[in-house]
């Protein structure tokens, strides 16, 4: 059988183990390993496994990786000539000239003689000796190792594999000069992942604004944004020459018909009640207008929220996908499409 590692937001690894289940019928074991990190056994090849699941667009897996090898370790510099071999002994499965990124994980909270740098730069030159290319953005093959407390995970597949070609799906971007909060990385990381090409829309709704994430990030990209909020944006955007703040509460807005080419949302509010305020103003949308939306998720009612949300917008709204992103906390990102005809 394929021993895979997958990777959800620690607290979820029931509901990424339950979809996977169901997408792939043989999955067996469930074999904590770090939080939000857990072994399967396929009797699918990896391969065909990966290319399974993506088909299905799963909600709350965000990364897997194969097992090939697992090695004993101890946690000291020894550990890098069992690794170095690994690689020697298994590169041969990778085409010449390839990009390579070595991704290296490890436990929280165990104390290793090295960092994860360190390894990588111990394995980069076996590469560069081999006639590869050590990459980290955007390689074709990824060499993944998980380090436990006792055995390294190693693995080797195409990078498009992995769901996301990110170690563990752990996008991290870097943090702007004054940014106001952390909620821009959400958009951002949504962008990325739904390849919504942000910079090409011109005029744009943010509902629940404050105080401004998610709109400076909209500003930033060139688009013209009217806000929406109860409360006061950050001052620093308040004379944007392309912001239009609007203080009241969203369910109380109206504005003319095809205004906007683009919808976000990222209220802390109720999701239902946030779902019903989405499918009143998408008569304001433009025709093929999309829908940027986070669903906060309740206790013990994960699924039932999801379900219930899309169930109120599938009227007004096409589901395109629905992704727990790394930068989402108790909530999933939504990426929805107008039905205007």
């Amino acid at each position: 059988m394929q021993e895979i590692i997958a990777t959800s937001s620690p607290g979820y690894e029931v509901y990424a183990f339950d979809e996977l289940k169901k997408i792939d019928s043989t999955l067996t074991g469930r074999n904590g390993l770090q939080p939000g990190v857990f072994l399967i056994k396929s009797n699918l090849p990896f391969s065909l496994f990966s290319e399974t699941i993506q088909r299905s667009k799963p909600i709350f897996t965000r990364h897997i990786q194969p097992v090939d090898l697992q090695i004993d370790i101890d946690r000291s510099k020894d550990d890098f000539l069992k690794l170095i071999q690994a690689v020697k002994d298994q590169m041969n499965r990778i085409p010449p000239t390839s990009k390579v990124a070595v991704q290296v994980r490890r436990h929280p909270g165990v104390n290793y003689g090295y960092t994860k740098y360190g390894m990588k730069e111990a394995l980069d030159p076996i590469l560069t000796e081999n006639g590869y290319s050590p990459s980290i953005q955007q390689p074709d093959f990824v060499i993944s190792i998980l380090m436990g407390e006792h055995i390294a995970y190693f693995g080797i597949s195409q990078a498009q594999e992995n769901l996301s070609d990110w170690p563990g799906g752990a996008i991290r971007f870097q943090r702007q000069e004054n940014q106001l909060s952390r909620s821009r990385f959400k958009l951002e990381e949504a962008c990325l992942t739904f390849g919504i090409p942000i910079h090409t829309f011109k005029n744009a709704l943010d509902l629940g604004a404050s105080p401004g994430g998610w709109t400076s990030f909209l500003l930033d990209q060139g688009l013209h944004v009217t806000a929406v909020d109860t409360s006061l944006l950050d001052s620093s955007l308040m004379d944007h020459p392309h912001l239009t703040f609007v203080r009241e509460n969203a369910s109380d807005t109206d504005f003319p018909a095809n205004s906007f080419d683009i919808l976000t949302c990222d209220m802390s509010w109720s999701p239902q009640n946030t779902a019903k305020i989405l499918v009143k103003l998408e008569p304001s949308l433009q025709k093929n207008g999309i829908v940027i939306l986070t669903i906060k998720l309740l206790q013990k009612k994960i699924r039932k929220t999801i379900q219930e949300v899309l169930k109120l917008l599938q009227p007004a709204y096409e589901t395109l996908q629905v992704k727990q992103l790394f930068h989402n906390r108790d909530e999933v990102t939504a990426y929805l499409k107008s039905r205007k005809t």
